[in-house]
């Protein structure tokens, strides 16, 4: 399940957030929904109850042909009433029902008194109503009354010709159960009126309003969350962008310390350990240069006094040694300075550096070749560039018999790899030849020349823009040497 999850924090907290939220809002919801219906049935009931007590008192005085009447009157839905009725059996509702039917006999009572007897049944029904014209006609009514064209509610075929309300399905259509409450009152001379009451359509439709109240409040803390996470996360966005660019240019301006106390906490730290880095960096660089160069002065000495020997052959060997150890203080320096960026940044003409390098290559008996070209200028440090690129060059020149450079240009990188066909290196040293002075026994000659920092200028020179060196052993046979350079606005941060 984690794997599904999104990569980045904001989006983590935003998923988590909205999910709560969505969750709560449908509990919520569920809640309102079942309070809703009970509320919405006590008070149908308290009216269906206070009604059909008012009728009761209505029709009790009157003779029974001014009942007929006043019952053809006001015998509609949602509140049927019937004259012609037999009996209703007590408890001829279901278990489920008897509960509800209890509760509205209580308060009809309350409204009527004690002075009528009653009978309550309670069952699920439609929640359609048939329109008025099925009522129309001649015949018995719903409840065996005047008005209807089919035989009563509860004495045989229902409105649809298949049973009653009490009978079963058929009478209302199709539709969700609702509650339907059938009353029966006994008047002062006997006579049976009985009630078929339920709820107005209304009662059960979708709450619209609330509907949309939850919706707006929705994407009002939609739109909220959105700003408070992206305002949250936004400083560690900051903090890793900054921490990335470090790597290439660790005099880069430090991080505003603005914010609240958390962030600029953060930023105070990065700052510092920038400072201490750069620091560090400065005097190591410094004393390392300041050796190398004083070197210089006693080399030069001991190649004058080593001229002095009379011996041939022990006078070689000196000069020899003396050329390496200069050999080796001239890389420093150079390594050195590949760590410091003293030449502004400006567009440079890749392919035309490259073969410029190809004809120095030539010059020297070397087998260069180039493949593809740069599609626009780049944006760097042009003689850095060209140190880092004549080392690869020289590398497969030397160890590798030719170099075949083969560009590949893009709108969001630069990328450059030198081919050589010599032997390779072993796998476990494809890394360990970037550190300074580190060199190969066997697929490098020390009798060649060199002194292990090369690479290691060249990575350094790679990653000063933003980019980086890799090497790799061809299927073939050879080495490959892979410069990437990013363009665009990364490109443009590392090399300014």
């Amino acid at each position: 399940m984690i794997r599904w999850l999104p990569r980045s924090l904001f989006s983590r907290m935003v998923l988590i957030l909205l999910g709560g939220l969505v969750v709560a809002q449908l509990v919520s919801f569920a809640i309102y929904w079942e309070e809703r219906g009970q509320l919405m049935m006590r008070a149908t009931g308290m009216r269906s109850a206070q009604r059909i007590a008012d009728i009761v008192r209505l029709l009790d005085p009157l003779p029974h042909p001014e009942r007929e009447r006043i019952v053809g009157v006001i015998d509609s839905p949602p509140l049927r009433v019937s004259l012609t009725q037999p009996p209703l059996a007590a408890g001829q509702a279901g278990s489920e029902n008897q509960e509800h039917a209890a509760r509205f006999a209580a308060v009809l009572r309350r409204f009527l008194g004690d002075g009528w007897p009653i009978v309550v049944s309670v069952s699920s029904v439609p929640a359609q109503w048939p329109p008025a014209s099925a009522y129309g006609g001649p015949g018995p009514g719903m409840m065996g009354g005047p008005g209807m064209g089919r035989p009563g509610m509860m004495g045989g075929p229902g409105l649809t010709g298949g049973p009653g309300m009490m009978g079963g399905p058929g009478m209302y259509g199709f539709g969700p159960p609702r509650i339907s409450f059938v009353v029966q009152a006994r008047l002062t001379d006997g006579t049976l009126v009985t009630f078929d009451s339920r709820q107005p359509a209304d009662a059960a439709s979708w709450p619209y309003r609330l509907l949309l109240s939850l919706t707006v409040l929705l994407v009002a803390v939609i739109a909220l969350t959105l700003v408070a996470v992206r305002w949250v996360t936004r400083p560690l966005k900051t903090l890793a962008e900054a921490a990335e660019k470090l790597g290439a240019d660790i005099e880069r301006p430090p991080l505003d310390e603005k914010g609240p106390l958390e962030v600029s906490r953060a930023a105070r730290a990065f700052n510092t350990m920038q400072q201490r880095l750069a620091t560090f960096i400065r005097d190591r660089t410094r004393v390392l240069t300041a050796m190398s160069h004083d070197l210089k002065t006693p080399i030069t000495r001991l190649r004058l006094r080593a001229e002095l020997l009379d011996a041939p052959e022990l006078r070689a060997k000196f000069v020899k040694d003396l050329e390496e150890m200069e050999s080796m203080v001239q890389a420093t320096l150079d390594f050195m300075r590949g760590l410091e960026k003293r030449e502004p940044a400006q567009p440079l003409d890749v392919t035309a550096l490259l073969e410029s390098l190809q004809e120095d290559a030539r010059e020297l008996d070397g087998k260069v070749r180039i493949e593809g070209h740069a599609l626009k200028p780049y944006h760097g440090h042009p003689q850095a560039l060209k140190r880092c690129l004549s080392n690869l060059i020289d590398n497969a020149v030397q160890y590798g018999k030719s170099a075949t450079i083969r560009v590949e240009d893009s709108a969001d990188r630069l990328k450059i790899c030198v081919r050589d066909e010599g032997p390779g290196i072993p796998e476990n040293e494809l890394e360990r030849v970037f550190e300074p002075f580190h060199r190969l026994e066997a697929s490098r000659n020390r009798g060649t020349g060199g002194t292990g920092l090369g690479l290691g200028i060249a990575r350094n020179i790679a990653r000063a823009h933003g980019g980086d060196i890799v090497l790799s052993n061809l299927p073939a046979g050879g080495l490959e040497a892979t410069l990437t350079l990013p363009r665009h606005g990364r490109q443009a941060q590392a090399a300014s």
